[in-house]
């Protein structure tokens, strides 16, 4: 990947009615050394969506709704969802994604049903209860519109974004009628990057996390195609807008 510009790097901000407003394409990445003011991107924008999976508390979530495969029909009647609907094929495929053995080489791994699971298990991970999460990916653009779907990004800024020992707990979201996130823990380097669009001006501010040694999370075609070895040097991705990371304050 040449330093002058990181084409065809897609960023996907995209809404569902059972999913949250960003969704993050994971076999696209690029090399820490490619991320500088001045570099050029091709990021994929769109409009995200107004109707988005919201959280439940987590003493209703534990005591009425089952999150096991092995109660699927119960789930589906309690969420008044009917068993052939694409909704219904998400529930069973985020079920069987959570309930599928650790990725090899990740500490520790499990599904959050709920933001208070979510802090608890961030917390269990680092040791502390004194932890924070980061800002994610934020996008604006003067008169409210939508920005195209895709443009060339130049890097305005990058800076450095503490992270107190190095390790951290990754939250994704998963498609399912409330908000669920498949958390893991990880090390890595955050930065907060500034981003312009080439063609409307469009502003877009977004967490990059870069892996020293990511190869649990990324397969080898793709450090193939980056061109690099595992653990070799650091591989980096954007951090949508719907996940979270936790880390020590």
């Amino acid at each position: 990947m040449a330093r002058s510009s990181l084409a065809a790097l897609p960023l996907l901000l995209v809404g569902a009615a059972m999913t949250a407003s960003a969704v993050y394409q994971d076999n696209y990445f690029f090399l820490q050394q490619d991320l500088y003011p001045g570099s050029t991107m091709t990021l994929h924008l769109a409009a995200a969506a107004a109707a988005v999976a919201l959280p439940l508390p987590r003493a209703r979530v534990d005591a009425t709704i089952p999150f096991t495969s092995t109660k699927i029909p119960e789930i589906l009647s309690r969420l008044s969802v009917p068993a052939g609907s694409p909704t219904a094929a998400a529930i069973r495929s985020t079920l069987a994604e959570c309930e599928a053995p650790p990725l090899a080489g990740v500490a520790a791994q499990r599904c959050a049903t709920s933001l208070e699971s979510m802090a608890d298990f961030a917390a269990a991970c680092l040791g502390t209860r004194d932890v924070r999460s980061a800002t994610m990916t934020r996008l604006s653009r003067d008169g409210g519109a939508a920005p195209p779907r895709q443009q060339p990004y130049v890097v305005e800024s990058v800076r450095p974004h503490p992270v107190a020992g190095g390790d951290l707990v990754a939250c994704h979201r998963m498609p399912y009628p409330y908000a669920v996130f498949s958390c893991h823990t990880t090390t890595a380097a955050l930065y907060a990057v500034t981003l312009a669009g080439a063609e409307d001006g469009a502003k877009a501010k977004a967490m990059t996390a870069c892996h020293k040694d990511a190869s649990p999370g990324i397969f080898w075609p793709t450090y193939k195609k980056l061109g690099v070895a595992p653990g070799t040097v650091p591989v980096c991705h954007f951090v949508p807008q719907d996940s979270m990371l936790w880390m020590r304050k």
